[in-house]
């Protein structure tokens, strides 16, 4: 039982998932929520000049399948959660969750496996951050040093259990590493975006312990899907807000 305004932001929910449903490229990432007293996950989705917040109450990939209506654009950005693979035609891991992997490695092993990740990781942003000022050969040739240099290290053969593991991780997405080099205007080496859009979810979740109805959370999501969107365009949230309100008053 949605207020007029709640229905207002439904509606424009609605439109900005459309799009979704045609953008070339998709990052994704979803954190815990409470609802009815259960857990539950608040999704969000982002492309250029869009944002879609959902709240499910699974975390399985039939969520994402279910937002994009089988939609899969030439990109995908996430971490390495299986239920966020698959969804694209390419995929970029996101390397901000690789690198807190290997910072962790770095601290409980004595293997200099890790520091030689940390500094072939710190070359890849270093080149991601130059994109703009290089020639398309310069490009191409950093990138090859970077595969041919990701290539040995994962060759590497050691001894800790900790950093095993971290080659294993690495090597399992060792095609979804250098993505964003094959669309810089597009894709990011990090899924960054995703996580701030979700920040202001995790505070509401800690303060209020969640949503005591179902409608709450999709009235929440259809706000802040709203609200987000707006933002990347310039408007505030106060103007949205007001303009939605507003419209209801005149409606009644």
């Amino acid at each position: 039982c949605f207020s007029g305004p709640a229905r207002r932001l439904g509606g424009e929910k609605a439109s900005i998932q459309k799009r979704l449903r045609n953008a070339e490229a998709v990052a994704s990432d979803e954190t815990g929520v409470r609802i009815e007293g259960v857990n539950a996950q608040h999704w969000v989705f982002r492309a250029p000049g869009i944002v879609l917040h959902e709240a499910a109450f699974s975390r399985a990939a039939q969520v994402v399948r279910d937002v994009m209506d089988g939609h899969r654009p030439a990109f995908w950005t996430s971490d390495r959660y299986s239920a966020q693979q698959g969804h694209g035609l390419r995929h970029q891991t996101c390397l901000a969750h690789l690198a807190r992997d290997i910072a962790y490695a770095l601290e409980v092993s004595d293997d200099p496996t890790p520091l030689s990740l940390k500094l072939w990781l710190g070359d890849v942003f270093a080149l991601w951050r130059s994109l703009d000022d290089l020639a398309a050969s310069t490009i191409a040739r950093k990138r090859r040093d970077l595969d041919n240099r990701i290539a040995r290290i994962l060759c590497t053969q050691s001894d800790c259990e900790v950093t095993a593991a971290l080659l294993r991780k690495i090597a399992n997405a060792r095609d979804q590493l250098l993505t964003f080099l094959d669309a810089p205007d597009l894709v990011q080496p990090t899924n960054n975006d995703c996580e701030r859009a979700l920040r202001p979810a995790v505070i509401n979740r800690k303060v209020t312990n969640g949503f005591r109805a179902n409608w709450g959370a999709q009235a929440d999501t259809a706000l802040r899907s709203v609200v987000d969107t707006e933002r990347l365009a310039g408007i505030g949230p106060y103007p949205v807000s007001y303009t939605h309100l507003r419209a209801h008053e005149t409606e009644a």
